[in-house]
């Protein structure tokens, strides 16, 4: 599996991006698809998910702003951000899990302890927000 992000960039506050992740090689019908981001000396923290039913979850330091979606077959997963802070600017990573709940892969993800076999990563894309 490959998971390959794009869409970031420089906006200013209050502005908006589309991250778009095109998942490559991903042929399974129960996972877990979801956005991670880790801005400089911080740590990575979970920012959405949706799960194959099309369940979709938020951090409450997003909910309202963002919106996750699925397209092409659930082959790609979104993220469209609103209203954008300073605070949003991080690195944003994909990731898809075939093993776990959402609730579950969010709780290893924070354990640091998914396992490669199971759990992808994308390279990330940067989102800077200026005030």
């Amino acid at each position: 599996v490959r998971l390959a992000e794009s869409g970031g960039g420089l906006v200013q506050e209050g502005g908006s991006l589309r991250l778009s992740c095109a998942a490559s090689g991903f042929t399974y019908s129960t996972y877990c698809l979801g956005w991670f981001r880790q801005a400089p000396g911080k740590e990575r923290e979970w920012v959405a998910s949706v799960d194959s039913d099309g369940n979709p979850g938020y951090a409450d330091s997003v909910k309202g702003r963002f919106t996750i979606s699925q397209g092409n077959g659930k082959k790609k997963v979104y993220l469209q951000m609103n209203s954008l802070k300073p605070e949003d600017t991080a690195m944003y990573y994909c990731m898809a899990d075939t093993r776990f709940t959402c609730d579950l892969t969010i709780k290893h993800a924070y354990q640091d302890d998914l396992s490669s076999d199971d759990n992808f990563w994308g390279q990330g894309t940067q989102v800077t927000v200026s005030s």
